[in-house]
């Protein structure tokens, strides 16, 4: 991503998935009580992806664009 819009973006949305999954992690571990989610292994799953996922987005957003290659 070239554009410093976009990657602000990336960065954005990744910081917002990681603690979306950070917190639907926790509460399938059971450490965050008070929902329908905790201790649930399910979520468990899906705020771990959701936190990689977060987590590949801020370090696309943060790489700085290539010097060589395909750049227009």
């Amino acid at each position: 991503m070239t554009s410093r819009n976009g990657r602000i973006a990336l960065i954005t949305v990744g910081v917002i998935a990681l603690i979306l999954g950070g917190v639907w992690a926790g509460q399938g571990m059971n450490p965050i009580p008070g929902s329908f989610t905790t201790g649930s292994r399910m979520w468990l799953s899906i705020g771990l992806i959701i936190a990689i996922v977060g987590i590949i987005l801020i370090v696309l957003g943060l790489r700085r664009p290539g010097h060589g290659g395909t750049s227009r």
